[in-house]
């Protein structure tokens, strides 16, 4: 009886505060309410994901002694993957995997609308996921936790799909700004990543949610940056061949995980059967982190120990390799070239977590190795002016890894200076953010997360024009007040229907509904007064094909493209099974480009 009397008052102050809201506020005053309000719920949930993971994985790994292998890294990936698969089976019963592609994918088809369970499923899913040692990041789910308590108050608020897609970018804003402690990098992402486009009045909801979310995290975590960074030297212009050359490594790093990932991704999409996909993904994922068990979680430990100058028995624990100080190299070579595959078999296998974690991670490993290799091979022969130090160079390779797998080089500067505090690095952060970023955007024009969707045509860009056409789809300019006819229809059936219709064209269909042709008024004009020839043609003999046929599930910039190569005026419309849907002019396309643009041009 207390906890439904509980809930009862829970829901009378939830009415409650959402009245007050509403009350005589503006509608911009609410969405800066609301942006107060993400932020808080953010940083909250950014400390509930943390504070999961860490306990679990602190539970499952205490004992370990780190001198000796452990046959428990074989199996903790596979419960920990069995767990959230039967988590998002029987309790969410919904998909919450790659997160940012889902964010994208809502802002630019689903008019920003993400399910509210994404507020609490993806926490859960991925804290399991990652604390029994899946190798993925957490900040992909907590972005879209975040993203979903955006657009959760905005439905709430019966805000315009424009302001809606304003606060998924806040909730995504406020989640990497909370997990990290990085403001500055949160507004950055949703620039990059997300692509808003943003406008002087969306900037400072933005900046409220990221300031709220931090100061959340500050309260809980303390003010101290994430990494413990001390730099050992500092930036002289003699660096900078070794900087440009580490920008094209991480651009080419970059290029690797994205094709890799992409390969492994389609074995596992081929794979129908889900228990096949948990067996793969479980054998793969355990096998490698039982010899490399640095890819256990998100691997945050290892870039500590790496900025650290730790040492190489610490960093190659429970593995074969310890003992071997020599072989710290080729340790971390191999987990370079396989941490790509054991991201992919957690998610694919039915994990919850997403690449920004590994990105760091494999950045960080880059720029070690590339600063030992260059020292060892270079910087003998050129003076110690031109050694690169290799704490320095790890965080230089964690801004370029992630300039270039997420293309987004401002959010990498940003992040890695709010990570560490190591402000007097940013030249150089600079230098190898923006060589990576150009290198790779030679081979791959987009993101890892935005791939996906580019494909398809379904990916909102600042290209205004474009973005506009992503965001309208068929079915907001679909007509289907054209009236069908059937081929052997006679041409007083044929008049018949033309003296009901308002239309020009009539589609040609066959029985079942599927579409064959279309007939146009002007074809038949002069034989439809002469009603001797009506029973001596049919609709078969003024029927001809179209120019061009739209897909029901075309985006509307393939639409636009059809037109201008055929000049038509009208084009008909069909399903994968070839059924008549309706039609699309060109006049009512470029009307609804219109009011849209309108709309998008408001402040």
């Amino acid at each position: 009886m207390n906890s439904i009397g509980l809930r009862r008052k829970a829901i009378v102050f939830n009415q409650a505060v959402t009245e007050w809201i509403k009350g005589d506020h503006t509608e911009r005053q609410i969405v800066l309410m609301i942006s107060l309000m993400v932020g808080v719920c953010t940083g909250l949930s950014a400390f509930v994901l943390k504070f999961i993971i860490e306990e679990i994985k602190a539970l499952l790994t205490e004992g370990f002694v780190v001198s000796e292998i452990n046959w428990l890294y074989l199996v903790y990936p596979a419960v920990g993957i069995l767990l959230s698969m039967l988590f998002v089976k029987y309790i969410v019963r919904g998909d919450i995997s790659h997160g940012v592609t889902k964010i994208l994918y809502a802002m630019s088809r689903g008019r920003s609308r993400i399910k509210s369970h994404n507020r609490w499923s993806s926490v859960i899913a991925s804290a399991i996921t990652i604390g029994f040692g899946g190798s993925v990041g957490a900040e992909a789910p907590i972005v879209l936790t975040g993203a979903a308590w955006g657009s959760d108050f905005g439905k709430r608020f019966h805000l315009p799909p424009k302001t809606l897609m304003l606060l998924v970018g806040c909730g995504a804003a406020g989640a990497v700004s909370g997990v990290f402690k990085a403001p500055i990098a949160g507004l950055f992402f949703v620039l990059e990543v997300l692509m808003l486009d943003l406008s002087f009045s969306s900037l400072l909801p933005l900046l409220v949610t990221s300031i709220t979310s931090v100061c959340v995290s500050y309260s809980l975590y303390g003010t101290a940056p994430q990494f413990d960074f001390s730099m050992s030297k500092a930036f002289s212009i003699d660096i900078i061949p070794g900087c440009l050359l580490l920008g094209v490594a991480c651009g080419l790093v970059s290029l690797y995980f994205t094709r890799a990932m992409n390969w492994f991704e389609k074995v596992f999409a081929r794979i129908r059967k889900k228990r096949f996909k948990f067996l793969l993904g479980a054998v793969v994922l355990g096998v490698l982190i039982f010899f490399f068990p640095a890819m256990y979680g998100e691997g945050y430990d290892v870039i500590n120990q790496l900025i650290n100058n730790a040492s190489p028995q610490e960093i190659m624990h429970n593995t074969l390799f310890y003992g071997d100080e020599g072989s710290l190299l080729v340790y971390l070579g191999l987990v370079l070239i396989f941490k790509v595959f054991a991201t992919t078999a957690t998610n694919g296998g039915g994990g919850c977590g997403g690449t920004f974690a590994p990105s760091l991670f494999l950045g960080c490993i880059a720029g070690f190795l590339f600063a030992s290799l260059w020292d060892m091979l270079l910087g003998l022969n050129m003076g110690e002016t031109f050694f690169l130090s290799s704490k320095n160079c790890g965080l230089y390779g964690m801004a370029g890894l992630m300039s270039g797998v997420m293309h987004a080089p401002l959010t990498g500067i940003f992040l890695i200076a709010e990570l560490t505090g190591g402000y007097d690095l940013f030249v150089p952060l600079m230098i190898v953010s923006v060589v990576s970023y150009l290198t790779i955007n030679i081979f791959e024009p987009h993101s890892i997360y935005a791939m996906r969707l580019a494909r398809r045509g379904q990916l909102l860009t600042h290209d205004k024009d474009s973005a506009i056409l992503t965001v309208l789809n068929m079915e907001s300019v679909l007509e289907k007040d054209f009236r069908t006819v059937q081929s052997d229809w006679n041409l007083s059936k044929l008049a018949v229907e033309i003296s009901k219709s308002h239309r020009n064209i009539f589609p040609v269909v066959d029985q079942s509904g599927r579409f064959i042709a279309v007939v146009s008024l002007d074809s038949v004009r002069k034989y439809i007064f002469r009603s001797e020839l009506y029973h001596k043609y049919t609709v078969g003999s003024f029927m001809k094909e179209p120019p061009a046929l739209l897909n029901i599930r075309d985006s509307l910039k393939v639409a636009t493209k059809k037109f201008e190569e055929t000049g038509a005026w009208n084009l008909p419309v069909i399903d994968d099974d070839r059924k008549y849907v309706g039609f699309v002019s060109r006049s009512g396309l470029f009307t609804s480009y219109r009011e849209t643009l309108i709309n998008f041009s408001q402040e």
